[in-house]
């Protein structure tokens, strides 16, 4: 699948993946200048880029395990979500859930974008639903080992 990309600033970066195997694209900041992040807060990080993805398919941005794991560098939301129908700048918002603060530099990878298609659901109230050997179960129900 081939994806369009538009850079909006000087300095963007095409997506790239690491390795052949790779499942994301590293997405790279595009900044003037470091910007930091203090524990606890968060920061809104510009690619300097635009996709036209595909209809039918989603851009899922997810955080960069090394930052996460090394500095607590993650998403607010977990997981960023770009419709097909977006064509705007894509953005990383970052949260420091580390003890220190942390520097993102211009060119830092800062997120990972994986393409996945997205099947249309139409939703609808009924009078009911099937049930399940979980019910309605959740939250550690089904124990912790």
């Amino acid at each position: 699948m081939k994806i369009n990309v538009v850079k909006l600033r000087e300095g963007a970066r095409l997506p790239f993946k690491a390795t052949e195997g790779s499942a994301g694209a590293d997405l790279f900041a595009c900044i003037e200048e470091p910007k930091t992040i203090k524990a606890g807060e968060i920061l809104f990080v510009p690619t300097g880029i635009a996709m036209e993805i595909p209809v039918g398919y989603g851009g899922f941005m997810f955080p960069r395990s090394s930052l996460a794991c090394r500095y607590g560098i993650s998403f607010p939301n977990c997981v960023g979500v770009i419709d097909s129908d977006y064509r705007g700048e894509i953005s990383a918002v970052l949260i420091n859930q580390g003890k220190n603060d942390y520097t993102v530099n211009p060119g830092d990878r800062v997120a990972q974008m994986v393409i996945m298609p997205v099947e249309s659901a139409e939703y609808m109230f009924a009078e009911g639903i099937s049930d399940t050997g979980r019910g309605k179960g959740g939250f550690g129900s089904t124990g912790k080992n």
